[in-house]
């Protein structure tokens, strides 16, 4: 029988999700997946192992418990944490025993944390993926009671930390032109690059409301009258009342509201993790430009790797400390040092 991973608890928007279904647009499903990719891809570098399905917490976390010893990292958004009432350090790598109690609570800072598993969970793949997509009828958000399989895992890494990123408190977002943008005019952009918005209360897996300044607005010539025609991720609508939204993952594969704007893929992870009331400012990048920070993004990406380092903790912290090899490969605690 396999080993399970039993929520005792769950927040209100728990989800298993990996990088998403591409090539299904054309029958009406977008892609989805993780909101904050790069907390995927933190993981895995943590984890020393393949990019695998982890379990999405947007806000708040709940209560694991594992039937079996499991290795575990915990990226995106810092959240409370701990085992066994043990405090766990964010973006980082940790053992938890079989029966321990793994308490995930709300954000800190940012808005989305990720529980990544050692070997991942033993779930099938639904057309090539295994993230929920809610809004399509693709799998259910996690609630109290459910039990996960958990994939056998070969790896051994664990005490191990990366330095936490600069991308959970809003800030300034890049962006392009898209297909509308003329239909603002140049001083309608610059008027839009120079407004300081406000992350709103509504958004979803979907999209984010950003809140201008009262009594501004930004408004299209024959907005009334654009085409409803494909849509992507970072797309920037501006809705009737003249407030812009950021498209999300689980976006709609079409509209007709005119778009002002798409943030560059490496940014829409800096949307999603906005908290509730972050100041958000748009800067508009020319395509050169664009595709140089894109490059330096997947180049940070492979260097996650190399900058991953030991984890270290107080002695005093350390109920099971004579477990740990004090110097890797050098000594044991329970060794006999008489033994050759």
């Amino acid at each position: 029988m396999s080993a399970l991973l039993h929520i005792e608890a769950a927040g209100p928007a728990v989800t298993i999700q990996d990088l998403g279904r591409p090539g299904y647009l054309a029958q009406g499903l977008t892609k989805g997946g993780a909101m904050d990719p790069i907390a995927l891809h933190e993981a895995a570098a943590l984890l020393d192992q393949p990019l695998t399905a982890a379990i999405e917490m947007i806000g708040m976390g709940g209560t694991f418990t594992p039937s079996r010893d499991v290795r575990i990292a915990l990226t995106g958004a810092p959240m409370q944490a701990s085992c066994d009432t043990q405090p766990l350090i964010w973006n980082a790598t940790h053992t938890i025993p079989a029966g321990a109690k793994l308490k995930i609570g709300g954000v800190r800072s940012g808005a989305i944390g990720y529980l990544t598993l050692g070997g991942g969970f033993d779930l099938p793949d639904v057309m090539g993926a295994r993230s929920a997509h809610v809004s399509a009828g693709l799998g259910t958000r996690l609630d109290t009671g459910t039990a996960l399989p958990l994939a056998a895992d070969t790896g051994t890494r664990v005490g191990w930390v990366l330095p936490l990123a600069d991308r959970f408190a809003g800030g300034t977002i890049a962006m392009v032109r898209s297909l509308q943008t003329h239909l603002y005019g140049e001083d309608v952009l610059a008027e839009f690059a120079r407004t300081s918005f406000i992350r709103d209360p509504r958004a979803n897996r979907q999209g984010i409301r950003m809140a201008p300044p009262e009594g501004t607005g930004f408004l299209a010539q024959g907005g009334l009258t654009v085409v409803s025609e494909i849509i992507a991720p970072g797309d920037i609508q501006v809705t009737g009342d003249g407030a812009p939204f950021v498209l999300m993952r689980e976006h709609q594969t079409t509209g007709g509201y005119p778009r002002i704007g798409t943030v560059i893929p490496s940014h829409i992870a800096r949307v999603a993790q906005a908290p509730l009331g972050a100041q958000i400012t748009f800067e508009v990048l020319d395509l050169d430009q664009a595709i140089a920070a894109e490059r330096k993004s997947a180049s940070d990406h492979a260097a996650l790797a190399k900058a991953c380092k030991p984890l270290i903790r107080d002695p005093a912290d350390m109920a099971d400390l004579l477990s740990y090899n004090l110097i890797d490969g050098v000594l044991d605690a329970r060794r006999d040092p008489l033994e050759g």
